[in-house]
């Protein structure tokens, strides 16, 4: 299992374990080995992950883990890395057929009359064959100072029901108990697989060419430059360009859309599309472990280890939940019988045994986790990666969004749309322009490049100095070219000549002399505007955009959009420092999102409440920085996210609800006599199984 462990953090795969009691035991105990520093149990994706404190003796170190948590936990399967489908500890089929025999027994109780010898030792010998296991893990667990658990609470009610004669009743605890937790199990596998469904877009191989020959291989094999070949019907394995061939892909997978997208040589493509009507060859750009597919799945399988506050309620109150419990059934099955004299000792130690089946925690502890995976499963199948429940909880509260303009609620590709000369041609001034935005990245820069349309030589240039916010500098022989925005020409200066004309504008001066200026537009967004107008619809009250574009664009973009408040000519710091200053105004409990796609907006994502970035066109330090993805930049998933933010703590709350008041309910009527332990087993199992499908429910809706 070496070839999974890097440097210190290892994780293991595991199978048949999804009770997050159990869970939370064997992190207490992990962490309590000198050599591990951090412990994460993600019990949706069935993985430990563990962060050691230095590289020795790792083979040994994770054998002796592996026992602990089997020890903890006998039915937990570990995976082996180098065979995915064979389990590290078989399936125990003596359990299984110790449960078949111990069911016949209890059939057959049902026909032997009155309660005698041989009723007693045939319910006897059925009840430790059926709970031989949970009888040992709670004594395991007693021995260990493990007290209040589950595992004690059911031996508490079966053995209770035993001593006032109520064998068969105590018999039916443990056999739905254990049905239940079957039932259960096959639930959640089912929402894993619905989810894994969602997000079965990791491409098995890919077509790479050599020599004219083509040659199937892994994707992890294929490099940056290494040309693959992508037929009709074929997922896209990597990021890359379009060198040969046109065709149309279908982007379902990672948009959520059923819409087509034409791409023809040159443009960009990412993986996980599927290419539809004809051959295309691409030019990698990146390898597969930093591919967008890559990306998006390794976001969403590790966006269960960030909790909301719900799910971090739900652990803390099921660890003070049990010990209450059992008080409770105590009290109940001594203070009305032996203090106040009503009715007989068993009456109340029966009503007691009622309390402490209904009492079990399971459906809360494991619909509320539920709830939030498969609301990050379908955000996901939307083309909307969130990065934690936690994040997904918070867009319920939230009040101010913040957006940065280029690239977000604009297309971020630029064309000229003027260029005005003073003292020299329109040729020679976009041909200063182009050189000295040749180095440069930016949309901005591209569009001028892209405009001037002849060979540039970069060898004559001798000094490029790129002046964050403000422009470009450079040298070409003896003389020196600056080109940038009016704060750029006012720190050298060079007086312009002012303009109110909504636009970018680069201004170009030569030693400087001002030469003119070029006037670049930018497209917003086809939904953009019915974004911020169903935003205002959701309460989301305050909409701030803050841009680094001039005032009159700026304004006029705002305007267009109907948003209310708008900053511009702003530095990144300066952006930081209005977003912190939103931060502070707002109200405590509700949150402020930031969105944008640029290296830029990078710090204002991070100190954001939710930073929201551009997956398409957004900057790898943009997205690490971010919260919240939006893979083809559409700014009305912002729409959809806080709609299954919305429906997804809808469900949890009903969970909530639903498991409170029904076993509120039954334990009230089996404290006035009313209700039997039947009664209270098929209670906690069908509230169970209610909470768990309710929970997975969000997976069917059309967002």
């Amino acid at each position: 299992m070496k070839g999974l462990y890097m440097n210190y953090n290892h994780t293991l795969k595991f199978e048949n374990m999804n009770c997050y009691d159990c869970a939370d035991k064997i992190k207490t105990r992990l962490l309590k080995l000198n050599y591990v520093s951090n412990v994460d149990i993600d019990v949706l994706n069935q993985k430990l992950n563990l962060e050691f404190i230095d590289d020795s003796n790792t083979q040994q170190r994770l054998e002796e883990i592996m026992k602990l948590c089997i020890n903890i936990e006998p039915d937990i399967n570990f995976v082996d890395s180098k065979n995915p489908n064979k389990s590290m500890n078989k399936i125990n089929y003596k359990q299984a057929i110790a449960f078949l025999i111990g069911v016949t027994l209890f059939i057959i109780s049902f026909f032997i009359n009155g309660s005698g010898p041989l009723k007693f030792y045939v319910c006897l010998i059925s009840y430790l064959l059926i709970g031989f296991e949970i009888l040992k893990k709670a004594i395991i667990n007693i021995k260990k100072g493990i007290i209040f658990d589950e595992n004690t609470l059911m031996m508490i009610a079966t053995i209770g029901a035993f001593v006032i004669k109520e064998f068969q009743e105590g018999i039916a605890v443990i056999i739905f108990s254990r049905v239940g937790e079957f039932i259960q199990d096959m639930a959640i596998n089912k929402s894993r697989s619905s989810i894994s469904n969602l997000m079965d877009i990791r491409p098995d191989t890919a077509n790479l060419e050599i020599n004219d020959s083509i040659k199937i291989v892994d994707p992890n094999e294929i490099k940056i430059g290494d040309v693959i070949v992508v037929k009709p019907g074929e997922k896209i394995p990597l990021d890359g360009e379009i060198i040969q061939g046109e065709s149309q892909l279908d982007t379902k997978a990672l948009t959520g859309e059923f819409l087509t997208k034409e791409v023809k040589i040159g443009d960009k493509v990412i993986s996980g599309c599927i290419n539809i009507s004809s051959l295309i060859k691409i030019k990698v750009e990146s390898e597969f472990k930093n591919s967008t597919i890559s990306r998006i799945l390794n976001l969403v399988e590790s966006a269960t280890s960030k909790k909301s506050n719900t799910e971090n309620f739900i652990t803390k109150f099921s660890k003070i939940y049990t010990p209450i419990v059992i008080v409770i059934a105590l009290i109940i099955a001594i203070i009305p019988p032996f203090i106040l004299g009503y009715n007989t000792i068993s009456t109340w130690i029966y009503r007691a045994l009622i309390f402490l089946v209904i009492s079990c925690p399971c459906a809360l502890v494991i619909s509320i986790p539920l709830s939030f995976f498969s609301g990050i499963g379908v955000a996901s199948k939307n083309g909307i990666l969130i990065k934690g429940s936690n994040y997904l909880e918070a867009l319920n509260n939230l009040s101010t969004l913040v957006f940065d303009k280029t690239g977000t609620v604009t297309e971020g590709k630029f064309f000229i749309t003027k260029i005005i000369t003073k003292d020299c041609t329109t040729d020679e001034l976009l041909k200063y322009a182009a050189m000295a935005e040749s180095f440069s990245n930016h949309p901005i820069a591209k569009s001028i490049v892209n405009h001037y349309n002849h060979p540039i030589e970069q060898s004559k240039i001798s000094r490029f100095e790129e002046i964050a916010g403000y422009g470009i500098s450079i040298c070409i022989d003896d003389d020196t070219i600056i080109s940038g925005n009016k704060k750029m020409m006012d720190k050298f200066n060079i007086h312009i000549e002012s303009t109110d004309e909504p636009g970018t504008k680069v201004y170009v001066a030569k030693n400087n002399t001002y030469l003119g200026y070029i006037l670049i537009s930018d497209k917003i967004k086809e939904n953009s505007a019915k974004t911020i107008a169903e935003l205002k619809d959701m309460n989301v009250n305050k909409l701030v955009m803050l841009t680094g574009d001039n005032k009159k664009t700026a304004q006029h973009i705002a305007e267009t959009l109907k948003i209310p408040e708008v900053y511009s000519e702003l530095l990144p710091d300066q952006k930081v420092k209005y977003v912190e200053e939103l931060i502070l105004n707002k109200t405590p409990k509700s949150t402020l999102a930031f969105i944008g796609d640029g290296i830029n907006d990078a710090p204002s994502l991070a100190i954001a409440d939710i930073g929201i970035s551009m997956g398409g066109i957004g900057s790898d330090a943009a997205i690490e920085a971010s919260d919240i993805v939006l893979i083809d930049d559409d700014p009305y998933k912002i729409i959809k996210a806080i709609k299954i933010a919305k429906q997804t703590r809808k469900i949890a709350t009903q969970n909530i609800i639903l498991s409170l008041s029904v076993k509120t309910l039954v334990i009230i009527l089996g404290a006035l006599g009313l209700s039997s332990m039947w009664a209270a087993i098929l209670s906690d199992v069908g509230v169970s199984l209610i909470v768990i499908l309710n929970s997975v429910r969000i997976l069917k809706k059309e967002i």
